[in-house]
Parts: structure tokens; C-alpha cells; sequence
């Protein structure tokens, strides 16, 4: 067996197992074990945030529950990466003032997309110790993955008394509500198909951004015979050539037909446009970095900085890591949405729940007003590289690329990010990364479309 096919079938089993346990409703005993092998082993590693002392006048905090210790509140997430962490710092920060003293335990998991934090989460779900409140994308990853299971309170009451269903658009409370009932708080909207370019590199070679795929071609056989990556791409957090494909099928079906594609099994061999589509990735990646399985997302993002390779298709938390870096917008990079998807905003929106059995239900409770508060959301997007949820923000804390996002993000067609939770099940999400995993190594055009087909039967 080749190396491909021995890690291909390691991986089969670790899904297969992941599945199965999920589709049982986290209540499979054992499941402990079962996770951990799932996520490869790796368990968070919390670091304390020390509280800051709060302004003068702080009221004191909501006294705690009988029974329950308020001194910390634990938050899981997967934001380790620079811009990405600095926001949650600044969500941090603003927590400490309103309730000084609480140790913040600041529970992450490095990895992408949450590859690795997802596994670690259901573990501690089903063990029965939640975190105080988890980082989860809205739609279907919140939905089909914690609310049908049981594992999350409702907090329309939260929303009521916040006014948060006042300020936040429909699009996106649909996606965090079951049965009439509001799950989580949204923090941000990112966008997902977007274009990042070296403009050093671009004006060296008398070139423009390309914003058609026939543009793209021409670009990078340009680039290519200059001696310069065209695409960098990543994959060693899985989830790299699976958001680059999402961008793609956008390009190929349009922001209408799109979606359709998580709600009918069927297109996924009849439709001829997923041919289309398949033939696209496969030249995309014929202009990319051979050793995408080393690299990260910001890895790739990072050589775009360095001007070894030109251009890189990621969301715009590759804003905030480039502004992090230093790198000056407008200067040192730019930013055109990806070939042929101009006019469409495939988006997605990071949110924190209630768990059930938060250990420190109080302390969570303040933290998911902050997380939807209009300081908060202000203090914590413009370094993370996102739009605020809330359709009140101060415009005059976000810079050109944040302002362009928010005004795209009102008038474009909008379009849920598959690989980031919004558009459907966690068990087709593992199926269709996995596919895309495969054929980045293979390159079997045959191969990947038997497996899209076999995961669209996980479409539900």
C-alpha cells in the first residue's frame, strides 16, 4: 500500500468512528477514549489570562449561584494564530473589567477551522465537563452538532434583555436558532471566498488581480514563468484545499445554485457542473506549492508576506494575521474576491453557547454579553480580521478592507461556508474534507468524485 493509501485508510478509520459516535447523540459510553484517538491526541493547553482591575465605580458582579465557585470562567476555542488571538484577548480584556478578579482560562487548541478542537470538545461534552463556553460556527455545526443533541441551553432571554435580535441580521439569527430558540452568540461574519496578493510581486511582473478564472490562469502561467508561486496553499490543518474547493464550486454554480448543493444528494452525480468544478481544483493546484500538507493556512498566508509565492485564497482572518505581522494593506498586500466570485459573499460567523452544566454558569453568562455587546464586538473584530455581527458598529474602528466587507457583506448575494459549519452536518463536513484531503494528495479526478458522491449521503 502506498503512503497515500495507509494514511487514507487511518483516516477512514478515525472518521468512521467519529461518525458513528456522533450519530448516536454523544451518549456512546467510553467516548472519551474514542475522541481522543479521533483528535490524534492532542488536548488543550489553558493558559490563565490575568484579570485586569476594572475602572473606578465597577459595580461589583452578579452574585454567583449556591453552590457554584464564580472565581474562573473557562473558554474553548481554536484561535492560536496571530490577529485571531489578539481579538480574543481583547473579548478577554473587556470581560476582566466587568468582572474583576475571575481567573480566565483560556482553553485552546491549535488547528484550523477547528480540526483538532472539535474532537477535543465532544470528548469533554460527553465526558460530561463542558467548558464554561465554547467557540462554535453558527448554522449547522451548532445546530446539528450540540442543540438536537440536548447539549446547550437556550438563551432567548439573554437575546431579549440585550436587544441583541434588534441589531443582528435575520441571515444570521436563522442560523443560530432552533425551534424558535436563539443557541449562541454571534461575535463576528467573516468572509470566506477571498483573494489575498503580494502587490510588490504583482507590480514587478506588470500584472493586475485576477477576478475571472481565465484571468487566474493567465496570471499564474505568468507568475510561474517568472520563477514565483502562483497559489500558496496549505493543508496541514485539513481543512486548507477543502475551503479553497468551497470557492471554487461558488465560481462554477453561482450564489443560487450553490447552497442547492447541500440540500439535494443527488447533484452531486448528476449535475455536470461538479466535473466543472473538480477540473478547476485540479488546475488551481497545478500552479500551487507541491509541499501544501507541511503549511498551515497561515504558513501559506506567510509566504504571500515574503513575496515567494503571489497569491493565496483564505477568509479574511488572513487579514488580521497579515496586519498582526505588519504588513500594510495597500503596500504589501491586496485583496480582490476569489476568481469568479465577485458579487457573491460566502460567509460564516463564529458564536459562543451555553453549555448545559457550565461549572460557572454566572461568569459564562457575562461572557456572552460581552461577546454581543457593541464594545466588545468592536474591540475584538478589527484585530481578528472580521465584521461585527451587530449592524450598529462604530465604522470608524475598522480600516479600508473591514469597511469594504461590511458594505459587501449589505449588498452582495450571500452563500453559507460549507467548510465552516454554516451550510451543513458535521458528519458531511468530515466526509467532504476528507475527499479533498485525498485528491490533494492523489490528484485522482475519478477518486474525488466517487467520494463527494459517497458524502453527499451524509447530507441530511
Amino acid at each position: 500500500m502506498t503512503s497515500t493509501g495507509r494514511e487514507y485508510s487511518r483516516e477512514m478509520t478515525r472518521r468512521e468512528m467519529l461518525r458513528r459516535f456522533l450519530a448516536l447523540g454523544l451518549a456512546l459510553p467510553g467516548g472519551t477514549a474514542l475522541l481522543a484517538a479521533c483528535a490524534g491526541g492532542q488536548q488543550p493547553t489553558p493558559t490563565t489570562a490575568a484579570p485586569t482591575q476594572p475602572p473606578a465605580g465597577q459595580a461589583s458582579p452578579t452574585a454567583p449561584t449556591t453552590g457554584q465557585a464564580e472565581d474562573k470562567l473557562e473558554i474553548f476555542s481554536w484561535w492560536t494564530n496571530p490577529g485571531e488571538a489578539d481579538g480574543l484577548k481583547a473579548l478577554f480584556d473587556l470581560f476582566s473589567q466587568r468582572r474583576p478578579g475571575v481567573e480566565i482560562i483560556n482553553a485552546t487548541v491549535a488547528g484550523g477551522a477547528g480540526t483538532n478542537a472539535k474532537a477535543v470538545l465532544v470528548t469533554r461534552m460527553q465526558g460530561g465537563n463542558p467548558p464554561d463556553s465554547f467557540q462554535v460556527h453558527a448554522g449547522q455545526e451548532l445546530i446539528g452538532t450540540w442543540v438536537v443533541a440536548g447539549k446547550m441551553e437556550p438563551i432567548n432571554d439573554l437575546f431579549e434583555q440585550e436587544g441583541w435580535n434588534k441589531v443582528m441580521p435575520k441571515t444570521l439569527l436563522d442560523q443560530i436558532s432552533h425551534e424558535g430558540k436563539f443557541y449562541s452568540v454571534p461575535v463576528n461574519i467573516h468572509r470566506s471566498n477571498m483573494l489575498w496578493y503580494n502587490k510588490r510581486v504583482f507590480e514587478a511582473n506588470n500584472l493586475q488581480p485576477p477576478k475571472t478564472v481565465d484571468e487566474f490562469y493567465q496570471v499564474a502561467e505568468k507568475l510561474k514563468s517568472a520563477g514565483v508561486t502562483p497559489l500558496s496553499v496549505g493543508g496541514k490543518d485539513k481543512f486548507e484545499v477543502p475551503h479553497l474547493f468551497e470557492s471554487v464550486l461558488l465560481a462554477v454554480f453561482g450564489p443560487e445554485d450553490y447552497p442547492k448543493l447541500f440540500g439535494d444528494p443527488g447533484m452531486w452525480e448528476s449535475d455536470a457542473r461538479i466535473q466543472e468544478a473538480i477540473d478547476m481544483l485540479d488546475q488551481f493546484l497545478s500552479y500551487a506549492n507541491e509541499d501544501r500538507a507541511a503549511l498551515s493556512w497561515a504558513d501559506a498566508a506567510q509566504r504571500v508576506i515574503d513575496g515567494s509565492a503571489a497569491m493565496t485564497i483564505m477568509g479574511d482572518w488572513a487579514y488580521g494575521y497579515f496586519i498582526n505581522k505588519g504588513a500594510q494593506p495597500g503596500q504589501v498586500f491586496g485583496w480582490v474576491p476569489a476568481p469568479g466570485t465577485d458579487g457573491s459573499f460566502l460567509w460564516l460567523s463564529d458564536s459562543f453557547g451555553l453549555p448545559i452544566g457550565a461549572p460557572h454558569r454566572n461568569n459564562a453568562i457575562e461572557w456572552l454579553k460581552v461577546c454581543g455587546s457593541r464594545e466588545g464586538q468592536d474591540a475584538f473584530n478589527p484585530k481578528k480580521g472580521s465584521i461585527p455581527a451587530r449592524t450598529d458598529a462604530d465604522k470608524s474602528k475598522y480600516d479600508e478592507y473591514l469597511r469594504y466587507s461590511i458594505e459587501r457583506f449589505a449588498q452582495d448575494k450571500l452563500a453559507p461556508s460549507v467548510v465552516h459549519g454554516a451550510a451543513a452536518n458535521e458528519a458531511y463536513m468530515t466526509e467532504y474534507n476528507n475527499a479533498l484531503n485525498v485528491f490533494s494528495a492523489s490528484r485522482d479526478k475519478d477518486q474525488l468524485k466517487g467520494m463527494l458522491i459517497d458524502a453527499a449521503k451524509e447530507l441530511k
